[in-house]
């Protein structure tokens, strides 16, 4: 919203920016802070989460990014950074540009959080040099860090691109702090001066890649949302740095530069937050805003109301101006409504993808509990043919019927949850055929030989289990299962072969997810 306002200016005037600033500020609120999954989240010394307050003369976000003389409001670009109506492009794809934006005012707050939304898009399969988000005590305008000066102090989070020292560890975020005296070693991609890391790949992603930046209580934390789902809440953990200790006022920026291969390093927001803790948060809004018992005093009241209603008058004026010179906008959406075929497939396929990730995650969760629940019906059994082999007087062919009912209670709620994962599979399947391609030959192979692989780990298995009753029970004796009425008391063939069955769908369901993320990926090389 306070990206709107900004970009009035042919509609009015300095004095009405400055008044609609005041009424943004007194209407904004404090909110606490939340984590990835949108729960309240603990400061580090109690409980009690940190308060969020929106700043917005160190955030940017589009549409109506840039001012009628190419500005950003409350920002400045360099280099090669081309600011536009969405979004600020730090360097282009072409070899050998350097560019960033920094706040033009240091920040007045000790704990922030920001939100910085971005791709990284190339032709080719790898990419360079990366993109850098710092916080720092003077701005970097210009140098080789990533399009930023050497030697900063404070911290710069970096989504390197560029595998420099050959370890194949790369597309990775890298946090790296300076005192000032710290030379980067590029040669090793900063890995001996990295306080925290992560792999994450960032490079021509579906959607935009969204990085969460916070800094509360001398702990620095850095949560990803990877690109793949349109979801702005879906967070997951990358790094965290604590007792870090950064200067009390800096300046925000984002650098980005190429080398000899390029990547287009787009930013399309930069929303930034001030932290409270809870017990600072009284006295401040104490001096933001009178009690509740003040009044306005009525000359105060006619003064804002003549001053809204004349900013009021001048934003129609320039509203009629602008339809005379435009005759042919009139009656016509501002963005285009209607996609092509080609969004809509593209749309289509990315949504079926992400259907059957959350699928093959609920299988997982199922095959987990059955798993749990056979193991549980394993060990009974085995304790059962231990009782029997070690022929206790006056007991021997006699089983508990309160230990019989769990058996048969435990073995109906394993057949319920094969009958719920054989459903779910059926549905992934349905799902992976819509939008299955062909050329998966070498799919088919290796789920053939994974087969294999079961059928030969399960004739082990069963084999042992075979062994331990042999040696459990007397010589005079022959190897029998307990007599459990209407149920089996050993594990039978039946249940091996759910159990083949079963890890055989969802190694299909894999192989078919694996190659259509695959095929998707080789659409953006």
């Amino acid at each position: 919203m306070a990206a709107v306002w900004m970009q009035k200016d042919s509609l009015v005037g300095a004095g009405g920016r400055l008044f609609l600033a005041a009424l943004l500020c007194m209407g904004s609120c404090w909110l606490p802070a939340t984590d990835a999954t949108g729960q309240m989240e603990s400061g580090a010394a109690g409980s009690t989460a940190p308060h969020r307050r929106f700043e917005y003369k160190y955030s940017f976000k589009g549409p109506h990014l840039v001012q009628g003389d190419g500005s950003v409001p409350f920002w400045m670009h360099t280099g090669n950074a081309i600011p536009s109506a969405d979004q600020i492009r730090i360097t282009p794809s072409l070899k050998s540009q350097r560019g960033s934006v920094w706040t033009k005012s240091k920040s007045i707050f000790e704990y922030w959080e920001i939100e910085v939304t971005f791709r990284v898009t190339g032709r080719g399969r790898v990419g360079a040099d990366g993109l850098a988000v710092w916080f720092t005590e003077d701005q970097g305008l210009d140098g080789p860090v990533f399009g930023a000066a050497d030697n900063w102090n404070g911290v710069g989070i970096f989504f390197d691109s560029f595998d420099n020292d050959a370890k194949k560890n790369n597309p990775a975020i890298v946090i790296v702090g300076n005192n000032g005296k710290l030379h980067y070693d590029h040669q090793n991609d900063g890995s001996t001066q990295a306080l925290a890391s992560c792999q994450r790949d960032f490079r021509n992603k579906p959607y935009p890649v969204r990085a969460k930046i916070t800094y509360y209580q001398k702990t620095l934390t850095v949560l990803i949302n990877n690109g793949f789902t349109p979801d702005r809440d879906d967070y997951e953990f990358c790094a965290k740095v604590e007792d870090m200790v950064l200067p009390s006022q800096g300046y925000f920026g984002i650098s980005a530069a190429t080398g000899g291969l390029a990547d287009d390093h787009d930013v399309l927001s930069f929303l930034t937050f001030q932290l409270t803790e809870p017990g600072k948060v009284a006295s401040l809004m104490l001096n933001l805003w009178p009690p509740p018992d003040t009044e306005i005093p009525e000359k105060d009241k006619e003064k804002y109301q003549e001053e809204f209603q004349h900013f009021q008058q001048e934003l129609d004026k320039k509203k009629e101006e602008f339809q005379k010179e435009h005759p042919d906008m009139q009656g016509q959406p501002t963005d285009d409504l209607y996609e092509t075929v080609s969004d809509r497939e593209l749309r289509q396929i990315f949504e079926g993808q992400n259907r059957i990730h959350l699928e093959i995650k609920q299988l997982n969760r199922q095959l987990d509990m059955i798993l749990d629940e056979q193991r549980r019906y394993v060990s009974a059994v085995t304790e059962e043919i231990s009782k029997r082999g070690a022929g206790v007087p006056g007991q021997q062919g006699q089983v508990s019927q309160q230990g019989l009912e769990n058996v048969v209670r435990t073995q109906e709620e394993v057949l319920r949850q094969v009958n719920e994962m054989k459903n779910s599979m059926g549905e992934t399947l349905r799902l992976a055929s819509s939008i299955q391609h062909p050329g998966s030959a070498g799919g088919i192979y290796e789920t053939t030989q994974h087969f294999n692989d079961i059928k030969e780990h399960l004739h082990v298995v069963k084999r042992d289990i075979e062994h331990l009753v042999q040696r459990n029970v007397p010589s005079n004796e022959k190897p029998k299962c307990p007599e459990l009425p209407q149920f089996p008391s050993c594990l039978s063939t039946t249940h091996f072969l759910i159990f083949v069955v079963v890890q055989t769908l969802l190694f299909i369901g894999y192989i078919m997810y694996r190659s259509q993320q695959e095929a998707a990926a080789k659409k953006f090389f």
